[in-house]
Formats: C-alpha cells, sequence, structure tokens
C-alpha cells in the first residue's frame, strides 16, 4: 500500500492508519512519503507556531508526529530515511504476521522474522 502527503490533512491520522493496517494483508507493507514535525528545536518551534495558519490557508498540519502514530497503529519494522532535512520522509512499515511460527511453508523457504524492509 502506498500514500504520499496523506496524513497531515487526515483529520484522525491514528484512526485511518489503523484502518490501512486492517485492510492490509499480513506480512503486508506500507510505503509513505510524509512530512512530519522537526525535531531540530528551532525548526519545530516554527512549525508548531505556523501550524494554525497554515491548516486555515491549505487544510494540511505541518506538526503532526507520523511516526508514532505509525506504532500506535501496529505497524512494526519501521524503515525511515530523511529526503528533506528532517521533516520529509520516505517510511516503510510491516503489518505483523499473527500466529508465525519457525517453520517455513515450503521445504525450500528461509524464515525471515524482523529486520528492515527497502
Amino acid at each position: 500500500m502506498i500514500a504520499t502527503c496523506v496524513f497531515c490533512s487526515v483529520p484522525d491520522p491514528v484512526l485511518g492508519l489503523r484502518e490501512l493496517h486492517r485492510v492490509l494483508a499480513p506480512g503486508g507493507q506500507l510505503l509513505l512519503i510524509e512530512h512530519v514535525l522537526s525535531h531540530k528545536p528551532v525548526v519545530h518551534t516554527l512549525m508548531q507556531v505556523l501550524n494554525p495558519v497554515v491548516v486555515r490557508m491549505m487544510g494540511a498540519n505541518i506538526n503532526r508526529e507520523t511516526l508514532t502514530n505509525i506504532h500506535v497503529a501496529g505497524f512494526e519494522d519501521l524503515v525511515v530515511e530523511d529526503l528533506l532535512l528532517d521533516i520529509f520522509k520516505r517510511i516503510t512499515a510491516r503489518k505483523e504476521v499473527v500466529g508465525l511460527t519457525n517453520t517455513p511453508a515450503h521445504p525450500d523457504a528461509v524464515l525471515v522474522k524482523g529486520g528492515a524492509y527497502p
């Protein structure tokens, strides 16, 4: 599942991410390109102060904690790449495979649990 710059304008981003988690197949991947709240003190403060103006003018929140929201929604194995400063990110996450055993489905298969996914 792929989404770009969506969760800045969704009224309840955790609810939206939980819905994506619900419909994604077990073991499926979520690929996002999102802008998030900076953790650099000056930029962070500026984004917080400007957020109400940006929301009113464009409808987008520039102060979302999207990485935290992805975790709260139930995704795991997050891989995060900064694309521009610490604001624009490429994020890959995976839906857990429930009931995963240490026995591969096929005799030649290799079971991999956890890790980073490109």
